[in-house]
């Protein structure tokens, strides 16, 4: 065997087992939180999550990582929202609340679609309302948009009025760091089923 051909040989091996040892680990990690009822995203949990930089409720520019450093429950709306937005997170501070004293703590996380009137003095207001320990993200257009793309949220101003409303989507997303989108909520389901699914993935991390 000439060296050429034994380093392709050797190169081929080390392909393979980095394959199997990717398998495995998306195998095992797949079958970690098989239990859970939280909604599934196919194709992977990649395909919903990433990096962005925001600015949090006290002007502060903050890092997906350095907002997601713990079980995290994520929601995308705006401020002035008339109804959705409220009761989605009102909904998602009381699952929150509920898992607290099973002693499980998430992190409420509340990311604006309309920057330009969710300043971060506008965001500080709302989430002081929702729950104390609620992160409210803001930003730039740009910035807002990368966050909404790397989440695949839907979000766009539904008139030109000068109180416009904006329609968006209202998934909210379990995060933990390390693992990235661990599941998905949908708006209907109540606080006391969402509790009892987080805490599902709580205890298999």
């Amino acid at each position: 065997m000439t060296r050429t051909t034994l380093i392709a040989a050797l190169s081929a091996l080390l392909v393979l087992l980095l394959a199997s040892a990717g398998w495995i680990l998306l195998s095992n990690r797949e079958s970690r939180f098989a239990q859970c009822e939280g909604g599934s995203v196919a194709g992977g949990s990649d395909l919903i999550g990433g990096p962005f930089t925001l600015v949090r409720h006290d002007g502060v520019r903050v890092t997906d990582a350095e907002v997601i450093d713990e079980l995290s429950l994520l929601y995308f709306g705006y401020t002035y929202c008339p109804d959705v937005c409220p009761f989605d997170v009102a909904r998602n501070a009381e699952a929150v609340d509920i898992l607290e004293e099973r002693g499980i703590q998430v992190k409420p996380i509340f990311i604006t679609v309309d920057p330009a009137r969710d300043t971060p003095e506008v965001m500080a207001d709302f989430i002081s309302y929702m729950h104390p320990r609620m992160v409210g993200l803001t930003g730039s257009e740009a910035e807002v948009e990368a966050a909404k793309t790397a989440y695949r949220v839907y979000g766009a101003r539904a008139n030109d009025e000068e109180n416009y409303l904006v329609d968006h989507s209202t998934l909210s997303y379990l995060m933990a760091p390390g693992e990235g989108l661990l599941g998905f909520f949908r708006r209907d389901l109540p606080a006391e089923e969402m509790a009892e699914d987080i805490a599902c993935f709580a205890e298999a991390l």
